[in-house]
């Protein structure tokens, strides 16, 4: 069963501009009760692939390579590496990165500039299910957004389920966000 309490748990930065929210977390004794979001730190991101796996690794390459695949007028991402690499070894989920991952519901505000990415359909329709208040408009079978909240549900952050071209999509849906009145 999936709560909606207002304690958030995760990776990154507590008031990050981009929130990706995922239904689990790595299973490592050190992540086992994490209470808070706290952040990671340089060398984290590949003990835990090294630790958890193939798709951990996955979820991380996908998180940075969509963060390079901003529009640099809006997030400043790309100025602080050259490439998505870079990032996510130096800065993704780091103190004051700007990023962080949940594994919790998130806790939307329409007055804030947050974007909230659910990763996941399946994960989305549950956290719904619990009482997330979202109105999600459904573009297609795998993206949703609530421009509102500034929330979107997109494939899970792997490489088969978020390819290339559904990387892109996303964000452009980001980048529409902030074009909407």
């Amino acid at each position: 069963m999936i709560s909606l309490s207002q304690d958030g748990a995760g990776f990154g930065d507590a008031d990050a501009q981009v929130n990706v929210y995922i239904a689990n977390r790595p299973s490592m004794a050190e992540y086992a009760d994490l209470a808070a979001v706290e952040p990671l730190q340089s060398g984290e991101i590949e003990l835990i692939n090294r630790a958890c796996g193939n798709g951990w690794r996955k979820l991380f390459n996908v998180y940075a390579k969509l963060l390079f695949a901003l529009d640099a007028k809006q997030f400043s991402f790309t100025a602080q590496a050259k490439s998505w690499q870079l990032f996510r070894d130096r800065y993704l989920l780091q103190a004051q990165s700007n990023t962080a991952l949940w594994f919790s519901a998130p806790r939307l505000n329409g007055d804030s500039q947050q974007i909230h990415i659910i990763a996941g359909r399946t994960y989305a329709k549950a956290l719904l299910d619990a009482g997330l208040s979202a109105q999600l408009n459904w573009l297609n079978n795998e993206f949703a957004v609530d421009s509102y909240h500034r929330l979107l549900v997109c494939p899970y952050f792997d490489y088969r389920q978020l390819n290339n071209e559904k990387l892109l999509f996303l964000a452009q849906l980001i980048k529409e966000l902030d074009e909407t009145p």
